[in-house]
Parts: structure tokens; C-alpha cells; sequence
């Protein structure tokens, strides 16, 4: 993932790293308070705010094209749901959910039981899945896709064993701030800690492990966590863990201070890049095969279109600056 983390992953064959969604643009609000049409009317879109925080995703975008980065952290375009996609977020849920049951109970029967109720609740909180299979009206498709989030968790019983786990942490959230001021925020799938005091950081991948020129690449979201996880505890992590439930790979890093040194001075570089194009509008597309897959086309250059008016003030060049 260094040109792109989510274009590694895609190229591997699974979904990108879960992120997150944009808002909807155009929402109505009703005004508070107030009479006649002032009560009614719709108040201004929020305004723009330049990016104060980095997460894997977002840095992914940004390597893999600048003008994605914009359309999803400044004009915060929406996007449609993808079935890989979705499909990952359920099947992470479920992983998520079998750690409620006791150790003696978290077989591949159980956990495959989880699927339809953890559907229901996805769309629940996110109505617009529901759009996915719009066109099913029989449910085949759904049956189909199901069936294979289904798979995909019984797999994972290949590769580890849940009875053996008590994970310390399942969806955590984490932030730090780096002495530079940047804040990195994500939230980790799983963190196992030893009794000795040793910690794993797990990621799990419903796509394919990555072929062997990629592997560095797609450490980058784990070396990441890594760097948050010393910053914030002290505590170089032991092992970082990618489980690759789409081919049934397990994909370890044992990282030690002088990686996770290199990844924060890539990080601060290209936060410096970030905050250059956001003070001076210059949000390049940079096209790659990934392109095809991208929602954002009817506003994209590379393809005829034209990009949202700019919501942030463009800082004008300085006097006697070279061109």
C-alpha cells in the first residue's frame, strides 16, 4: 500500500479498509425556533473545516489520489455502498459479537447463527445497504451474499482458535497526538494482551493476503496502529496480525521502534503535503486502475468532470515566490 492502501487491497482481491463515511451532502435541517418560513427553511450547509486528524483510510486516499482525499474530507461527497464492502463491516461484527459468548460456546455453528441478526442490525443503523439489493426482489442475491459472509466467518475458525482468546480490546478506538501537533485516530479490530504484558494487534481482511510485493504495503495500516499504541502506552507492540479470511492467510509483522520511527516521519511528510494542497486548492487526481471503481467521476477532471467549488479559502502566493 504505499502508492495506495486501499489500492493494494483492492489489486489483492478484498474491500478497502473500513473508513469513514462521508456525510450526505444536501441534508435538510429544519431551523429551531422562529415562525413562518423562517421555521421551515433549511439552514446552510455546515461550513468546510480543513483536516485536523489522520487515519489509515484517509492517508490511503491521499496516496492513492489527492482529489479523492478532498471529495471525502473537505466536500465530503457521499458514496454508495459496496457489497464487498458491507459484507466486510457485517462479517467483522459478527467476529466482534462471538467474544460476548463464553470461550466454550465461540464454535463456527454459533458464530454463523450471528449473520442474520447482525444484518438486521447494520440495517438498522445504516438504512442505505438496503439499497444494495433493491433489485432482488426474490432475495437470491442476498441469500448468495450472505452465504458468503457466512463463509468467511467459518473460515476464520481455520486460522484461530476463539475458545483460546480473550481479547483486551474489540473496535477500539484510538487517538494520539504526536509532538508535531497531527492527531492519528482509527479504530483497531482486535488487541490481545499476554500475561506478560505482551501486546498483538489484530486486523481482520475478508479478502485475499496480498501478493509478496505488496506485503509491505499492506503492514502500513498495522504500522499505523503501532505508532499510536506506543505513543499513547509506551509500548511497542509485540506482533501485528493481518488475518486474510478471503484466502485464508495469516500475515504477521514483528515491529520494533526504528519501524515505527520511519512510519512517523512518512506520516508527518505527507501531512505536510495534506495541509500544503488544503492551503492552496491544488488537489491533483492522480489516475490509477482503481479509477473504474471510484464514485466521485461525474466530478473528476479525468473524466470530463468538474470538481465542487473549492469550501476553503486558498491562500494566496507570497510576494516574490518563485512559480
Amino acid at each position: 500500500m504505499e502508492t495506495s492502501i486501499e489500492g493494494v487491497v483492492e489489486s489483492a482481491g478484498g474491500p478497502a479498509p473500513r473508513v469513514e463515511p462521508p456525510a450526505a451532502a444536501g441534508a435538510a435541517r429544519t431551523e429551531a425556533g422562529g415562525s413562518g418560513a423562517a421555521a421551515t427553511a433549511t439552514a446552510p450547509e455546515p461550513a468546510a473545516v480543513p483536516p485536523a486528524t489522520l487515519s489509515p483510510s484517509r492517508a490511503g486516499d491521499f496516496m492513492q489520489c489527492p482529489l479523492l482525499y478532498r471529495f471525502r474530507v473537505i466536500d465530503r461527497l457521499p458514496e454508495k455502498p459496496s457489497e464487498a464492502a458491507t459484507r466486510g463491516t457485517l462479517v467483522h461484527a459478527v467476529l466482534e459479537r462471538l467474544f460476548d459468548v463464553p470461550a466454550a460456546e465461540r464454535t463456527a455453528p454459533r458464530a454463523k447463527a450471528l449473520v442474520p441478526a447482525q444484518w438486521d442490525r447494520l440495517r438498522e443503523s445504516r438504512p442505505e445497504v438496503v439499497e444494495l439489493f433493491a433489485d432482488d426482489p426474490d432475495g437470491e442475491r442476498l441469500a448468495r451474499w450472505l452465504a458468503e459472509a457466512e463463509r468467511l466467518v467459518e473460515r476464520w475458525f481455520s486460522l484461530e482458535d476463539p475458545s483460546r482468546l480473550e481479547p483486551a480490546e474489540r473496535e477500539l478506538f484510538v487517538e494520539a497526538e504526536l509532538e508535531s501537533g497531527l492527531r492519528l485516530r482509527g479504530i483497531i479490530d482486535r488487541v490481545d494482551v499476554a500475561p506478560t504484558g505482551e501486546v498483538r494487534i489484530v486486523d481482520y481482511k475478508t479478502g485475499k493476503a496480498p501478493r509478496p510485493q505488496y506485503t509491505e504495503g499492506a503492514l502500513f495500516q498495522m504500522k499505523f496502529y503501532a505508532l499510536v499504541v506506543w505513543r499513547l502506552k509506551k509500548v511497542v507492540p509485540r506482533r501485528l496480525q493481518l488475518v486474510y479470511l478471503g484466502s485464508g492467510d495469516v500475515l504477521t509483522y514483528d515491529p520494533v521502534p526504528a519501524d515505527l520511527e520511519r512510519i512517523e516521519r512518512k506520516l508527518l511528510a505527507l501531512w505536510d503535503a495534506i495541509r500544503l494542497a488544503t492551503e492552496t486548492g491544488d488537489w491533483r487526481p492522480r489516475p490509477t486502475k482503481l479509477c473504474g471503481w471510484c464514485d466521485h467521476q461525474a466530478h473528476c477532471p479525468e473524466f470530463g468532470g468538474t470538481p465542487p467549488p473549492y469550501p476553503l479559502p486558498v491562500r494566496p502566493a507570497a510576494a516574490g515566490a518563485g512559480g
